[in-house]
């Protein structure tokens, strides 16, 4: 069987599985540390990623206010709270663990990540949401062939590429710039960002006689050191494009995967 016509990887974690977290981590808003811990907790509250649960003991600045309502957390029930700050007030801001959730979650909280303005783990700064223990992303340089086209337009025709292997993603192949077309794309000013990989530098959309494809190609030109390997290389979707490697075409998936599902999708 051809490898590129092999599934990916899936996800393993269930949900309602809870792991403690080997690392220092804090929260920040407006500058002052809202929690700092070593003792949080990983839950999955859906499969494709955890999230933190910190002790409540571990507050340092901020006051939980609870807002009266209650709902399913992903297995269990958890109480909305809003979170007092100085002057700021961040209303539904975190979750506190009910009667029901497992005993290591008794009293932890679960904070909203876009409820702060700064997540850390030990010193260095965490984007989007936090990464799974059990995901891997793999840069590896390759010799295969990469050619993409359009509504019958080449994009891209590569003589080799830097595949990108991400957990529960499709295989994505990052190639030189050299060998895109860029007369025919246009740049967008979307930007996106992965707690694996960073934050993108460019989009492109290609406008081809038939049809507009927006931001169907990427790049980030100062990804995170797991994926120094895809520094200031383009990507194109997978989902959206005619993309041959090796001289095959890939089957497109029906949809893009959705970055709130597992992570970025690029």
């Amino acid at each position: 069987m051809n490898e590129e016509s092999v599934l990916h990887p899936g996800l393993i974690v269930p949900v309602g599985h809870v792991e403690p977290v080997a690392r220092r981590i804090r929260g920040e808003i407006d500058g002052r540390v809202v929690f700092d811990t070593r003792r949080a907790l990983y839950v999955w509250e859906w499969p494709a990623y955890p999230q933190f649960s910190i002790p409540a003991e571990d507050l340092v600045g901020g006051v939980l206010i609870d807002d009266d309502h209650a709902e399913e957390r992903g297995a269990w029930p958890a109480r909305r709270h809003s979170l007092h700050v100085g002057s700021q007030v961040r209303e539904g801001a975190a979750w506190v663990w009910d009667d029901g959730a497992p005993e290591p979650l008794r009293g932890t909280v679960r904070f909203e990540w876009e409820a702060l303005d700064a997540w850390f783990e030990e010193d260095e700064p965490v984007f989007v949401h936090p990464r799974s223990p059990y995901s891997r992303v793999d840069a590896l340089r390759s010799s295969s062939s990469v050619r993409v086209e359009v509504d019958g337009v080449v994009l891209v025709d590569a003589p080799y590429c830097v595949k990108l292997f991400e957990t529960g993603l499709p295989t994505r192949y990052y190639v030189d710039r050299l060998h895109v077309d860029l007369t025919r794309l246009r740049p967008s000013e979307t930007v996106t960002s992965c707690p694996y990989k960073g934050t993108t530098s460019g989009y492109w959309s290609f406008d081809s006689e038939v049809a507009t494809h927006e931001d169907i190609a990427w790049a980030y030109d100062f990804p995170t050191a797991h994926a120094q390997r895809i520094a200031g290389l383009i990507a194109f979707y997978n989902e959206h494009v005619d993309l041959y490697v090796d001289g095959t075409l890939l089957p497109r998936s029906t949809e893009r995967p959705q970055a709130g599902a597992s992570g970025p999708a690029r």
